[in-house]
């Protein structure tokens, strides 16, 4: 994939630090991390639903923030999050061919809470079909390979959340899990995921397309976060079930 810049492997908790010390502008990251998508992505396709329109200016938001001396737990920081997650106008699919035109009017509750802790949401990654499956194929979006190897592959349902980490687009992102769609492709791409504890990460938004965004209460099942790194994780956010954002 080419000679790697000294961003493109940074954790979470690293890229905060050089954004708080403005050696790096907010919107400068996304540019970095938008024109590695746009350069390398094609041989992966791990970031299927690209929404950088809306994240510059929510970039450029984030480094007026900064100016005045704010800070917060993921300020400026571009992530993805994956298709699952409802994202206001954008599709949310889980790779369903006849769901491929639903958009939600609103973001899951996740989404919107990574997002008022300052992070810049630049696009959504590819799942399997119905979020059922090792591997990351659908009609809507084909397959996602893996970084390190792309006649393999990343792993499922999470798959193109781990593509996109060990690629280097993204630092940080949002999966889920009920029998392993976090674990198994943060192995298979050698990234780091956590699977929360049952009711600890709401799951309201991350629904089925065209079925109420209301919390599912379904057994074992969760979401949770994926990075680069357990540091990144720990010097991230958290997303409690009481509403706040705060880091750790």
């Amino acid at each position: 994939m080419g000679v790697a810049n000294e961003l493109d492997y940074r954790t979470t908790g690293e890229l905060v630090a050089i954004l708080a010390a403005r050696k790096v502008s907010a919107l400068e990251l996304l540019e970095h991390s938008i024109a590695r998508i746009e350069a390398h992505d094609k041989r992966i396709n791990a970031v299927v639903v690209h929404d950088f329109a809306r994240a510059r200016h929510a970039a450029m938001a984030a480094d007026a923030a900064l100016a005045k001396g704010q800070r917060g737990a993921l300020l400026g920081v571009p992530m993805t999050v994956k298709e699952a997650y409802n994202v206001a106008g954008l599709p949310t699919t889980w790779g369903l061919p006849e769901a491929k035109d639903f958009k939600p009017a609103e973001d899951a509750l996740a989404i919107t809470r990574v997002k008022a802790a300052g992070a810049v949401v630049l696009g959504k990654t590819n799942v399997p079909l119905s979020l059922a499956d090792w591997q990351s194929y659908n009609d809507i979006y084909g397959t996602t390979n893996n970084p390190w190897d792309v006649t393999r592959t990343p792993g499922g349902s999470s798959g193109g959340s781990a593509a996109a980490l060990a690629a280097g687009f993204v630092s940080l992102e949002l999966g889920s899990d009920i029998g392993g769609s976090l674990r198994a492709p943060a192995h298979y791409c050698g990234v780091f995921a956590h699977k929360p504890s049952l009711g600890l990460v709401p799951t309201r938004g991350h629904t089925p397309p065209n079925v109420p965004a209301l919390p599912i209460d379904v057994d074992l099942g969760v979401v949770g976060p994926m990075a680069r790194s357990a540091s990144a994780y720990i010097t991230g956010v958290e997303l409690d079930v009481d509403g706040g954002v705060s880091q750790y």
